[in-house]
């Protein structure tokens, strides 16, 4: 049986016994954006009653949607290395396919973005959950921990484009797909990473700040 020609770019591209989407891509980001807004919502009003400065909760927000994307959504492609052949529409597997129109590495298995999506779902997704409660519980290590996760998420957002242009970033379908997906659905875990980093180094510098103040003026007495 002949495969059936893939939209996706290089035309080229060997993806034996692919299987067209069968969601529409209105469905597809429809669902997403609901089950998103829905994990915001019950994060939102599980701490709302706590006296909690807003931004804290936006940033359990954040994090809980973060991390659900990066264990579920990427830890579902690494781990279906075929999602191009599923033929029982499951979303998670035609999340993937409609994606591959803005980055045809997805389909193509290629090894740096499985092996960026592979640390990112194993490592960085539970540390987004962990800050959650870190942050609730105001433990001590919430700055530095929020930091961490910030950077690593910026290092892959790096690894990811550097590596794009190195291979002649020639892998959306078109200019609508590239922009919307690749630069778009990226640029986010670009942009919120960076305020977190900023604002949690400037946290973690007062607090060292204060520190050594205290020991000073405790040496002074």
């Amino acid at each position: 049986m002949e495969d059936l020609a893939h939209p996706y770019v290089p035309r080229d591209l060997k993806l034996p016994g692919y299987v067209p989407i069968s969601m529409s891509m209105s469905s597809i980001v429809a669902i997403y954006l609901g089950s998103s807004l829905l994990v915001v919502f019950l994060v939102w009003l599980l701490f709302g009653r706590k006296k909690k400065a807003k931004v804290e909760k936006l940033l359990m927000c954040w994090f809980a949607f973060s991390g659900l994307t990066h264990i579920i959504l990427e830890g579902y492609f690494v781990f279906s290395p075929e999602f191009f052949k599923d033929n029982t529409s499951a979303y998670l597997a035609e999340v993937w396919k409609e994606y591959s129109k803005g980055d045809s590495r997805y389909a193509g298995r290629d090894s740096a973005v499985v092996s960026v999506e592979g640390i990112t779902a194993v490592i960085v997704g539970p540390a987004c959950l962990l800050a959650i409660y870190a942050i609730a519980k105001e433990k001590s290590y919430s700055y530095v921990l929020q930091l961490a996760i910030s950077v690593g998420q910026l290092y892959g957002c790096l690894v990811y484009f550097i590596t794009a242009i190195l291979e002649g970033d020639n892998f959306a379908t078109n200019s609508f797909y590239y922009y919307s997906y690749y630069i778009g659905a990226n640029g986010w875990w670009v942009l919120i990473p960076s305020l977190i980093s900023f604002r949690c180094w400037n946290k973690i510098c007062a607090a060292a700040n204060n520190n050594v103040e205290i020991k000073t003026k405790k040496k002074t007495r």
